[in-house]
């Protein structure tokens, strides 16, 4: 089967992003025929300077390398590497209800939250639609909260073949396996907008400090603790093993273990998966050639895929061929 998905160029990654998406990603890789794209066009809806864009687009891709992605397992490029995602998204635009995209979750909580609603983040959808579809994904792996876009592009996939005919593929989403949340260092869900974030590959010294900051309660080291309502235990979990979990559990509910004792605990722990990613992370961001081959290297296997498609999709619509085809 083929797979595919994309993340935005929006900053560091975080312990979230990585146990409710990315770890799943690496065990599909394994599996699948898989590509993965850094959504750099969608990142314009709210990154406007240039410099930190680039950057970003850098940073994911050394990251994504850094964790596990295997560029001879899967195809993993940068959307702006291929304007056909452009020219197909227009194509859909024109079959898009202005209707179907006002019900879109994700921009009614954008523009919720102050952002500009702008014409691109209205048509954000039918982008991603184009994503989706040019690539014949057969599965699209979402969270339950992005499910409503892949059933956009099913929609738009539909329309597109009862008008022109059978050239589209109608994907299927594939719900990622429900993780617990994960909680940032205040308790909430961790979330690079709320500021509690611990990302990936946080160096030594701030990561530390992050962890040792973890928001406790006040019961003192000799009480017996509820290791389900402390964040601490909720981290450790994602890490520890069975065994481990039951130990750290029974000394939270024997009482005599202190919160910075279970934190420490959780630091060896994070440190002990991320800290020699962390040195991958930055050979990569050594190595920008390096970087750059693959990254061409991904947009011309995903070309090879994506250009035939686009000269279907233009003759059936009654469009000339493109130079470029030729």
């Amino acid at each position: 089967m083929r797979v595919l998905s994309g993340i935005q160029p929006s900053g560091s990654l975080h312990l979230g992003n990585y146990f409710g998406a990315i770890r799943q990603f690496l065990e599909l890789q394994e599996k699948h025929e898989c590509f993965f794209f850094i959504a750099s066009y969608h990142a314009l809806t709210t990154q406007h300077d240039p410099n930190e864009l680039r950057r970003n687009i850098t940073e994911i891709a050394a990251s994504y390398l850094a964790l596990g992605l295997d560029p001879s397992r899967c195809v993993l490029f940068d959307q702006s590497d291929l304007p056909e995602h452009h020219e197909l998204a227009w194509i859909l635009s024109c079959l898009a209800p202005v209707g179907l995209l006002q019900r879109a979750h994700s921009f009614k909580d954008k523009t919720a939250r102050g952002i500009e609603p702008s014409a691109g983040l209205f048509s954000y959808p039918v982008l991603m639609a184009a994503d989706i579809v040019m690539y014949s994904a057969d599965l699209v792996p979402v969270g339950r909260d992005q499910k409503q876009h892949v059933e956009i592009a099913r929609d738009l996939a539909i329309r597109f073949n009862n008008e022109w005919g059978e050239i589209l593929k109608v994907p299927e989403p594939y719900i990622l396996p429900e993780t617990a949340v994960v909680p940032g260092v205040d308790g909430s869900k961790m979330s690079k907008s709320y500021g509690n974030a611990i990302d990936l590959f946080e160096e030594a010294g701030p990561l530390k400090k992050k962890i040792m900051g973890i928001v406790t309660d006040p019961t003192p080291v000799e009480a017996p603790k509820d290791p389900d309502a402390s964040t601490i235990f909720a981290l450790y979990k994602l890490f520890a093993t069975s065994e481990e979990r039951a130990e750290m559990e029974s000394r939270f509910r024997a009482g005599g273990y202190g919160y910075g004792e279970a934190k420490k605990a959780l630091l060896e722990k994070v440190e002990g998966k991320f800290g020699p990613l962390r040195e991958k992370r930055r050979d990569w961001l050594s190595r920008s050639s390096d970087l750059e081959d693959v990254l061409a290297q991904g947009a011309q296997r995903a070309r090879a895929v994506a250009a035939p498609l686009m000269e279907r999709i233009r003759e059936a619509v009654g469009l000339r061929r493109a130079p470029r085809f030729k």
